[in-house]
């Protein structure tokens, strides 16, 4: 848990920045399948996006992804934030 207000904000801003990569990556995603013709593999595109989401969501094998935004906005609201 944070030390302090400020503390608990700067995680909180990190996890956010870290959250708007990974968006980043799912616009990406989606503008593939946007972009797919008949002769694509819609199937596979869409595997790709759930995928990604996913990983944006939970964080995959490595980081917390929006689980660790979740967990700094819940340190930053009880250290005082609002």
């Amino acid at each position: 848990m944070a030390r302090s207000l400020e503390d608990a904000r700067e995680e909180l801003d990190k996890e956010f920045r870290q959250f708007r990569e990974g968006l980043g990556r799912i616009h990406v995603a989606l503008s593939d399948v946007e972009r797919a013709e008949a002769t694509d593999d819609v199937y596979a595109l869409l595997e790709t996006l759930e995928q990604t989401v996913h990983e944006v969501r939970t964080g995959g094998i490595v980081g917390s992804g929006a689980k660790g935004h979740r967990a700094a906005r819940k340190d930053w609201l009880e250290a005082g934030g609002r």
